[in-house]
């Protein structure tokens, strides 16, 4: 057996244990949607807790009025929950317009806490602790500034943490408001709903672990108060915080009812620019958290840290090294007995990927269509390879920043 044979057979391994691992949570998650699907969310039990809801915006002005309408018509005593916009040193029209909104209903709790450069403008992180600071809800719940919940969204949240004492964080679930703006917008709808969301499910059925998505979720106010707040440094301050609420001993519980729609990106650029933000801020909390693995009070989160080990380094070296390889054995550059078996494989591969992600669509009202077949197929052999350019990147980015020791910024996701 060659050398390329060996690192051809290794990456097989590598690729096929991690999307079997895909394909079982996948399962687990069908299996929990078809669980909770005629289940009815946990009454609210005695008086409304008071929630804080708040809304970090940096340039907002395309999207926030239709934000804070959203929040303001939720179906959830208006006495009992507060809004606050954190406008982060924004230079638009976020400030008049946001200033309009208090205008226009002068009787509810809406506080705006504009920043500047030296206040704010450093990121996601450090404007929710400005905005934590003046929070007064027991209850602290997040919405990204291009968000609009469904009406019972934090009624569904509520209702959840209050009847488990063992929960400290409700997550909910996004949907793609923009999907069929363009390929792209499809793309992104798809790859939320299948391994976004029924991963997250799949996760909860098998091991009572989601990761907190950045919005559409609720928290207790003392974990916040116990750790200090958001890790300024984490530009992926959602998976941070997941894993500090779970060294808590604390749960965190996927409750797909509770749904808002957010807009995505409708460019490549701005889809790029995103993702990389995503990936290297998951690779900041990867590498900071690695030494959980060692401690036994760590062992509730063990399988995402090698999850995201597993994604970020793994899979990323086995893609990139499997198709090397099969183009160098095409090329005549090397000999690999199993490059025949290898291509088997990968179209294998292929037909359990489009299956498998056909069929998670199907708990989807509106997205039992069979135009998605096509749109999976194309997926597959376009965006899912633009993945590992992305986690690539966000590598060396990753890298960069921590040689030059650059602060977080703020990446403004460009609104449409």
């Amino acid at each position: 057996m060659t050398v390329a044979d060996i690192l051809m057979l290794v990456s097989v391994i590598c690729i096929w244990t991690l999307l079997l691992v895909n394909v079982v949570l996948i399962v687990a998650g069908y299996l929990y949607y078809m669980q909770i699907e005629n289940k009815p969310v946990p009454p609210l039990q005695g008086e409304p807790p008071f929630v804080t809801i708040m809304v970090p915006a940096h340039n907002e002005g395309k999207v926030i009025t239709q934000t804070v309408e959203a929040l303001l018509a939720l179906e959830y005593p208006h006495e009992s929950y507060e809004i606050i916009v954190i406008n982060d040193n924004s230079s638009d029209n976020s400030r008049v317009l946001l200033a309009g909104l208090q205008n226009k209903y002068p009787g509810r709790q809406l506080t705006i806490i504009n920043t500047d450069a030296v206040t704010g403008g450093k990121g996601k992180s450090n404007a929710l602790n400005l905005g934590f600071q003046q929070a007064k809800g027991e209850l602290i719940a997040i919405y990204d500034a291009d968000n609009t919940p469904e009406k019972k969204a934090l009624l569904y949240l509520v209702s959840e943490i209050t009847n488990d004492p063992t929960l400290g964080a409700v997550i909910g679930k996004f949907r793609t408001r923009n999907r069929d703006a363009n390929l792209l917008t499809r793309f992104i709808n798809v790859e939320t709903l299948s391994f976004q969301w029924m991963a997250q499910a799949g996760r909860w059925k098998l091991f009572k672990l989601c990761t907190i998505p950045g919005t559409n979720f609720i928290m207790r106010r003392e974990i916040v108060e116990r750790i200090g707040g958001w890790d300024v440094k984490a530009i992926a301050e959602d998976t941070e915080i997941s894993f500090r609420i779970y060294m808590m001993g604390y749960r965190i519980k996927f409750q797909p009812k509770a749904v808002t729609w957010e807009q995505e990106p409708q460019t490549v650029k701005v889809w790029f620019k995103q993702r990389t933000r995503w990936a290297k801020g998951n690779i900041y909390v990867i590498v900071k958290n690695i030494p959980l693995l060692f401690e036994r009070s760590a062992r509730n989160i063990r399988f995402d840290i090698l999850y995201f080990l597993s994604i970020y380094f793994l899979l990323l070296t086995s893609l990139v090294m499997s198709d090397l390889l099969l183009i160098l054995h095409a090329l005549g550059y090397v000999t690999t007995t199993i490059a025949g078996f290898s291509s088997f494989l990968w179209v294998l591969a292929i037909t359990l990927f489009v299956v498998g992600t056909f069929i998670t669509l199907v708990t989807e009202k509106g997205e039992m269509r069979l135009s998605n077949l096509w749109i999976i197929l194309l997926m597959y052999v376009s965006y899912c390879q633009m993945w590992m350019v992305v986690a690539a990147y966000g590598m060396y980015a990753y890298i960069k920043d921590l040689i030059y020791k650059r602060e977080a910024k703020w990446y403004k996701t460009e609104r449409f």
